[in-house]
Order: structure tokens, then sequence, then C-alpha cells
């Protein structure tokens, strides 16, 4: 953690909704005026895409049939920290980009499914927004979450989260039902171990709850809308919170615990500017009183 060069991270697993939530901060960087380093989850992959697909053959055929992007094992965890650690000390460290479709790739150069090269964080950003798999990782030897100063994770309910990834996997990747459900099984062990545990390492919560029935995910033909849900929004620490002000922004909130606020899932967004805003703006006036 840094003064000078504070670092905001979201985790969530594939499918859980962080893309949604790094719009909402791209939308108080834009208005705040906040030049905000990005550095997404995906480049941190030890394998492309390629690779990955080998790797995984090798593990299946040694009797690993849960080796899979959530664990530690396929991804560089420790370069993720050290990148942190060097960000909070200088404001520096080395990023590359995973190129995801053939747009990125007419954009940077790179066929789809590889990474970029490594290059030098331009010097002068405000902060550094993290969105991916482990911005709270920690294990016995790495400990990425120590190294931020806000983390947020996005956690749906189970049965969501499936459900917004087989709908993005066959909608838009043309994937079969049984080849995603394949993949959710072979994530299982590592999302137990390794994803769960960094939510109790976050200082904010965001979970979206639907209020239809999702008992069987595999059967839903398309993805719960957010007024058709609520999110309960959970602080590690409420000291500093102001609930009265949230309660009266927030129509129809409610609090369920004195660290636990639920509001309608359509409201989610506005939760997100008036939660988020006063605490990035807290630490730009940190980082600019410790220059």
């Amino acid at each position: 953690m840094s003064a000078k060069h504070p670092i905001i991270a979201i985790t969530g697993s594939s499918g859980a909704g962080t893309t949604t939530v790094m719009r909402s901060f791209q939308h108080i960087f834009r208005r705040e005026k906040i030049n905000a380093q990005i550095v997404e989850g995906d480049s941190f992959h030890k394998y492309n895409r390629a690779e990955m697909r080998e790797q995984m053959k090798q593990q299946e055929a040694a009797g690993n049939r849960h080796f899979s992007h959530f664990g530690p094992d396929a991804n560089l965890l420790g370069e993720l920290e050290a990148l942190f650690r060097s960000y909070g000390e200088h404001g520096g460290g080395k990023v590359r980009k995973y190129i995801h479709d053939a747009g990125e790739a007419a954009e940077f150069g790179v066929e789809p499914g590889h990474f970029t090269a490594w290059s030098d964080i331009a010097p002068g950003s405000d902060l550094m927004f993290y969105e991916g798999l482990h911005g709270g990782y920690a294990d016995g030897a790495t400990d990425v979450a120590r190294q931020v100063d806000l983390l947020v994770g996005v956690v749906p309910i189970i049965n969501l989260e499936w459900i917004q990834k087989l709908h993005r996997d066959q909608v838009q990747r043309g994937y079969s039902q049984e080849a995603v459900m394949d993949t959710i099984l072979r994530r299982m062990p590592d999302y137990v171990h390794h994803i769960t545990p960094q939510f109790s390492r976050t200082h904010v919560n965001f979970q979206r709850v639907p209020t239809v029935d999702t008992s069987n995910p595999f059967i839903a033909k398309d993805i719960p809308s957010l007024d058709e849900s609520m999110v309960v929004i959970r602080f590690a620490d409420p000291r500093g919170i102001d609930f009265p002000y949230l309660l009266s922004m927030l129509h129809d909130s409610w609090m369920t615990r004195p660290n636990c606020l639920v509001v309608p899932g359509g409201k989610m967004g506005l939760a997100m500017q008036l939660i988020f805003t006063p605490m990035i703006l807290r630490l730009i006036d940190v980082k600019r009183r410790a220059g």
C-alpha cells in the first residue's frame, strides 16, 4: 500500500460482472479527471491461448482434471505482486496486454490469444486500477492483496454467476452448453481454494442476488436483469461510511447488519458512484499531500 501511488483492484471470477464495475470506476475517473493506469488480469496469465490448451491436455493426461486460470499455476502472480509493489514504491513497473479478439489484434498488431510485449508504465498516472481474477490473492509465498489500497469484490450468487457465464460463452463465443459446463466443473476446486478466499480480504463486496428463480442455471434462457435483482453491499470496516446519506439517496434500500446495505439492482451503478467517489478522492488527496 502506498500514499503516493495508490492501487485499486476489482476482483471476481470470469462471468461475475467485474467489467460492469470497471465501467463505473471509469466514469468516476473521467468525471474527476483522474489519470488511471489500467491493468487487466488476463495480462498476467502464464500461457497464451494455444499454450493453455496444450497445458490443459498435459495436465489432464497426468491426472489433473482441474487445471484452470483460476489457480496460481496458470498465472504470473509473483509478477503481479511485484508490479503492485513497484508501482506503490515509485509509480512504475512493466505491463502487457492480452489480445482477446480481432478488434484488439488490429489495434495492437498482435494475433488474438497472444500477449503484447512487456513495456514500462507511462509516468504521471494518479493511481493504478486492476480488474481480474486475483486482485485479492494471497498464499504463503505471494500476497497481492497486501499491496492494494482499495480492494473491491464482485460476487454474484453462484447460480447467477453460472448463468452469466453460460450466456456469454454460448451467445458471444459460440461454445456448447456441455463445453461451458465442463469448464465450470474443471474450475471448481480452484474457485473454492483461490477465488472465494479473496472476498474475505476485500474492503467492499458487491453481491447481486436475483429475485427470480435461478435454481437451475443450465436451463435459463436469459440473464436476470438488474431490476430483477437486489445487491448486497458489505463493508469490511463500516467506520466512516455515511449510511444515513446512502439510505436517503438510494431509495428502497435498507440495512441488514451494521456493515451491510441492500439496494435495488437498478441502483447498483448509483451506489458505486456514491460509495467510491469519496473513497477515491480521499486516496488522491492523501497522494497529493504525501507528494
